[in-house]
């Protein structure tokens, strides 16, 4: 998948993701989620729970598939490709962040950032300066040698995104990236990310419940009973659905 600039990185049209329960029971999750994400934009999806934020994350980073609508990564239909084009999109074009951190114990946090260039052949020599570099720009150089558990909350999500960050990814998904950190390191983590998407030009969407970090976003959207109702900016508010469908 070419890595294209100037467009939309994500856009979701009329998405409805149903699962089906074991009795044949239908649970309607997203019921037609409508977002719009371009290059160098930092946004925060946030919900109550059952909403449908873990799935539309997991949707656009081609994890579950979709029931009905359009998904549109890099103006790519997801209607479209094979189970091997979504397996390039995740290697080349888009990178996770978990709240959990996800990080190898037993590899350094360089041997970690490496991992993904490894599986991808990138040569030693290059993947060994890449993840020096990535490591770097996320004040980690003095680091590169210590284990995940002689590191800090706050210092292993920042090996995390050096590592979400060593294929050059157009877009970051960030799944409760501040849940498992003190409120001042999630703040410099919520700083990292808006410096990322700035200078990098990298679309991250962001999954969480803290409101405080949602606020230091480009935009908010907010989901309830499956649906985008209401769009936040730092400059306006936009409401997709009428005021009588929030107090539902």
């Amino acid at each position: 998948m070419s890595k294209k600039t100037g467009q939309t990185s994500v856009k979701t049209v009329s998405l409805v993701k149903d699962f089906i329960l074991p009795g044949g029971d239908v649970v309607n999750v997203l019921t037609g989620a409508k977002i719009e994400v371009k290059p160098g934009d930092f946004v925060a999806v946030m919900g109550p729970s059952g909403s449908g934020k873990s799935t539309l994350l997991n949707i656009l980073a081609t994890l579950e598939p979709l029931t009905s609508g359009d998904v549109f990564i890099g103006g790519v239909n997801l209607k479209d490709t094979t189970y091997k084009d979504q397996l390039e999109i995740r290697r080349t074009y888009s990178s996770l962040v978990f709240q959990s951190f996800a990080l190898i114990p037993y590899l350094t946090a360089l041997e970690n950032v490496k991992l993904p260039m490894k599986l991808r052949k990138v040569p030693e020599e290059e993947a060994e300066q890449k993840a020096m570099q990535h490591l770097e720009s996320v004040g980690l150089y003095g680091r590169l040698n210590h284990l995940p558990e002689e590191l800090s909350g706050g210092e292993q999500q920042r090996v995390a995104i050096a590592r979400a960050l060593a294929h050059d990814p157009q877009i970051i998904y960030a799944d409760e990236p501040t849940g498992n950190l003190d409120t001042h390191i999630g703040k410099e983590i919520i700083q990292l990310f808006k410096s990322l998407a700035k200078e990098q030009n990298i679309a991250i969407i962001m999954v969480t419940h803290d409101s405080e970090s949602a606020q230091q976003t480009d935009r908010i959207y907010i989901l309830q009973k499956g649906k985008v109702l209401i769009e936040k900016t730092k400059s306006s508010t936009k409401k997709t659905e009428k005021k009588e469908d929030l107090k539902k």
